[in-house]
């Protein structure tokens, strides 16, 4: 039962909250719109030796090289097309710039505490680690992310890398 109502906090902390949906592949996903600094077309990148493969390489933002991940990759949902609907959302993940690679970007969604429930625990490519919850939006489903956490996971090595 404390399971439960821990989930229904968190998902009434998280609601009423503005989310950036995105689609990868079918399925549409939404990140909290306070992490976006800015949303550009795809652009060539630099690769990096040695990078895992979901690291595309790297972009020079400004005067600042950030690194650049592809989403579809990283979630195995096949092989990315790069296409005129194709960009980088930039992220500012405490304090450090990232760019994610997606598919396209379709609207800024408010999720309502009633819209946004608790993510269901299932052995999939895309951890419920990651997973705040789904938001539900008449026939739409979003897959909220906490893109915090997954940025920051060990696997992406993104923050220990940048930090070095």
């Amino acid at each position: 039962m404390a399971e439960i109502q821990s989930n229904t906090a968190h998902a009434s902390e998280i609601a009423g909250h503005e989310y950036l949906a995105f689609k990868l592949g079918a399925e549409e996903y939404g990140i909290d719109i306070l992490k976006v600094q800015e949303i550009r077309g795809y652009e060539a990148v630099t690769r990096i030796a040695n990078a895992p493969e979901f690291i595309k390489g790297v972009i020079n933002l400004r005067g600042i090289i950030i690194p650049v991940v592809d989403m579809r990759i990283k979630f195995n949902l096949g092989e990315p097309v790069y296409d005129q609907f194709t960009v980088v959302i930039i992220l500012n993940i405490n304090g450090r710039i990232v760019g994610m690679v997606v598919d396209s970007v379709s609207d800024v969604t408010t999720l309502t505490p009633e819209q946004v429930k608790p993510a269901p625990e299932m052995g999939t490519a895309f951890s419920s680690d990651y997973m705040i919850g789904l938001g539900t939006i008449d026939e739409r489903m979003l897959i909220l992310v906490n893109i915090d956490k997954l940025m920051s996971s060990p696997e992406m090595g993104l923050m220990d890398q940048l930090a070095a």
